[in-house]
């Protein structure tokens, strides 16, 4: 009986995302801007649901959730991402490298969730306005955000220790900036076909089953916007729903391309050009997008400036 040597791997190198000075610098520079404004605007919005009382709703508060697992899922990524750009060799250690993937994990699956909870807001405000207060409590409300950050926290357990448990003996060197589960088990000298079947299952149920609850939901408020008499109502509803609708289309976009296509048609640069995308722009764009299209944040907005105004001119 023969048995296999494994070399015993304790930290991977990743091989970012450009190696030529020129792009490193501009790359620093419209990530760190990126960066900065996801901060910004993500903090923002939560601060501007905190303490204005009109978006003190079963909506922003998912909102407020939303912007909260950006402002994580970026600052998983970003930070190292910039330090590496300048350094000759981007290591990271081996449980730094599953631990950045359990985060990633977990906050990506918990965003999906969030999506669908937000779709779901909006079917029982549109569609049933007089039970609207009694489904969506603040207990209800509190009690799904809590069963999307724990579904995702245990979905990332699962998939990150089926991951981490892959003999590596061949090479530690990540095609990517930072450590996502497609190159990793690029790595495996074993047999990862298994893993990446229960990977792809645990990533499919996740997106499609939410996706599901989504397009039903949206098909039940398309119907009922139809119906309705007013045409400020039916303006006002568009509107809220067009900007979940945009940020659902980034989002799914980009993890379905990602996770959901089959690992021979994997390409490198092209992976890295997505995962810039949904790591540091998605999570840019949703303040943005649930800002520039609403008619509450923007008068929230107006308030908190008018009120920093007002003292500064006394």
């Amino acid at each position: 009986m023969t048995r296999t040597n494994y070399t015993l791997v304790t930290e991977f190198i990743l091989l970012g995302l450009t190696d030529t000075l020129e792009l490193q610098i501009v790359l620093f520079l419209l990530i760190f801007v990126i960066y900065t404004l996801t901060l910004w605007g993500n903090v923002g919005m939560i601060f501007l649901i905190r303490i204005d009382s009109r978006l003190h709703t079963p909506m922003y508060f998912f909102l407020a959730n939303l912007s909260f697992v950006d402002v994580c899922c970026s600052s998983n990524v970003t930070p190292k991402v910039l330090v590496d750009l300048f350094l000759e060799k981007k290591t990271i250690s081996f449980a730094g490298c599953f631990l950045q993937m359990y985060f990633f994990i977990a906050l990506a699956t918990t965003e999906c969730l969030l999506f669908g909870l937000m779709a779901y807001d909006r079917y029982v405000a549109i569609c049933n306005p007089l039970l609207y207060p009694l489904v969506m409590s603040r207990t209800v409300c509190l009690k799904m955000a809590a069963g999307a950050f724990t579904a995702g926290l245990l979905n990332s357990m699962v998939n990150t220790s089926y991951v981490s448990s892959l003999p590596f003996c061949s090479s530690n060197v990540i095609h990517h900036f930072f450590c996502d589960s497609p190159p990793i088990f690029k790595l495996s000298c074993s047999d990862t076909h298994l893993n990446e079947s229960i990977f792809s299952t645990f990533a499919g149920v996740n997106l499609v089953g939410v996706l599901l609850l989504i397009l039903s939901s949206y098909t039940y408020i398309l119907f009922s916007i139809f119906r309705m008499h007013s045409g400020e109502g039916r303006h006002k509803a568009f509107s809220t729903c067009a900007s979940h609708l945009i940020a659902i289309f980034l989002f799914y976009s980009t993890s379905m391309y990602t996770y959901l296509r089959p690992t021979s048609s994997y390409s490198l640069s092209q992976d890295k050009v997505v995962s810039v995308f949904y790591t540091m722009v998605i999570p840019m764009l949703n303040p943005l997008v649930y800002s520039f299209r609403n008619k509450d944040v923007k008068k929230a907005l107006r308030t908190v400036i008018t009120r920093k105004r007002i003292p500064s001119l006394l």
